[in-house]
């Protein structure tokens, strides 16, 4: 395994970190002053518009997409230190590159097991970032846990399909620019294989039964710049038979392979968040003084900050290497690295950031500085893309079955 950063990468890197200094740290408060003054709390700041007008002309745009004729054509190794960079403001890098959940699953779903229909008047918006999306799965009345156990009824009715169900927690349906959702539901609820009852279809947010109920908070906070996390209602939504994505029964592995991605990119930004979590505290331990001497030089502060450092390193090493497998033998010969990093790396980060709110004091849960907003985020992914004792179980019994 090489780790070396390839010319391109080198490039790519340089070009996002000025991008990043340049225009993305800056905004970060003028966002949050102009979110104030919005009719609707859930627009984008016309910051943010502006963020995405400069990502696009320097190139910095859909680098997340292997896929060299939608997207950057980047491999996972090449992307994962570029997801990286961009984690340290989650709020507003991933959106401005038009590489933010759940819009980078939902077009990488469509580019693969998409018709040229649905390319056509679904992808290509997305790509463009004129309209957002939302991925429909999580149904709060059964253990989400496990996929298997939703309830939202997909049937068919001569040329249409009649959607039914209750789904929460949608991230990017309370964004006005959302204006279609994949929808996970059970077209054969009786089918003899239990991963073979699922399909996927995309519906329209305008068509009539489907109900954006409220809006879900996540630790008190709304996710504004993610679009949000929605209640959404499906009561006898009709759409076209030709809007089922792949085949009848195969939602389930189209959801596996949505997943495995994701959980990379996730990681990927969460390193990003614990840099910015070390960076704050140390400025915070050398400008502050406590009982006599510099918080830096109190034994306490200089053991959290090392110990964040190695805890850093360790789950980046991690992170490529389940980067460069995925390149070379696959999602699923990669199978229990993207499970190990989906473990280690929220829990990790959630003790960095922990140790920096500690640092900051009052300030560290207030909204003068990032550390609360983040600490939600990471906390939030040890259940998002599957909780991890579900990762552990697996991957457990992949371990056990070699002595077996």
């Amino acid at each position: 395994m090489d780790f070396t950063f390839d010319a391109r990468t080198e490039e790519l890197r340089a070009r996002l970190l000025a991008f990043m200094d340049e225009h993305v740290y800056p905004a970060e408060q003028v966002a949050h002053e102009q979110r104030e003054r919005l009719s609707s709390p859930w627009e984008n700041p016309p910051v943010v518009e502006e963020l995405k007008a400069e990502a696009r002309r320097q190139g910095l745009w859909n680098l997340f997409l292997p896929d060299a004729e939608h997207g950057a054509g980047l491999t996972n190794l090449q992307y994962a230190p570029l997801a990286e960079i961009t984690g340290r403001s989650p709020q507003l890098a991933p959106t401005a590159t038009n590489c933010a959940a759940p819009d980078t699953g939902n077009m990488e779903v469509l580019a693969q097991f998409g018709d040229e229909r649905q390319k056509k008047q679904w992808l290509e918006p997305l790509l463009a970032g004129d309209i957002r999306s939302a991925f429909a799965m999580t149904e709060p009345d059964v253990a989400s846990s496990d996929a298997t156990n939703i309830t939202t009824h997909i049937r068919r009715e001569g040329d249409e399909y009649v959607v039914t169900g209750r789904k929460w927690y949608i991230s990017g349906a309370m964004h006005p620019d959302c204006t279609i959702f994949i929808v996970m539901g059970k077209t054969d609820p009786d089918g003899a294989d239990i991963r073979r009852q699922q399909s996927m279809v995309l519906v329209p947010r305008d068509t009539p039964g489907v109900t954006v109920k409220r809006a879900m908070r996540v630790f008190g906070y709304e996710d504004h710049y993610h679009g949000g996390h929605a209640e959404v209602i499906f009561d006898e939504a009709r759409v076209p038979v030709s809007n089922l994505i792949g085949e009848e029964g195969g939602g389930f592995a189209i959801a596996q392979a949505r997943l495995g991605p994701g959980r990379i990119h996730h990681c990927m930004r969460l390193i990003g968040m614990a840099e910015r979590a070390i960076e704050l505290m140390c400025r915070r331990a050398v400008s502050r003084d406590a009982f006599g001497k510099a918080l830096a030089q109190q034994g306490v502060v200089q053991n959290w900050i090392a110990d964040a450092r190695v805890a850093v390193e360790q789950l980046r090493l991690l992170v490529l290497k389940t980067a460069w497998m995925m390149d070379t033998v696959g999602n699923r010969g990669a199978h229990t690295e993207i499970q190990a990093i989906k473990i280690a790396t929220p829990r990790t980060v959630v003790g960095i950031l922990d140790r920096a709110i500690q640092l900051y004091g009052a300030g560290g849960v207030s909204q003068d500085f990032p550390l609360a907003e983040l600490y939600a985020g990471a906390r939030t992914l040890m259940i998002a893309d599957g909780p991890d004792e579900v990762h552990q179980r697996s991957l457990a019994r992949r371990e056990l079955k070699k002595y077996r």
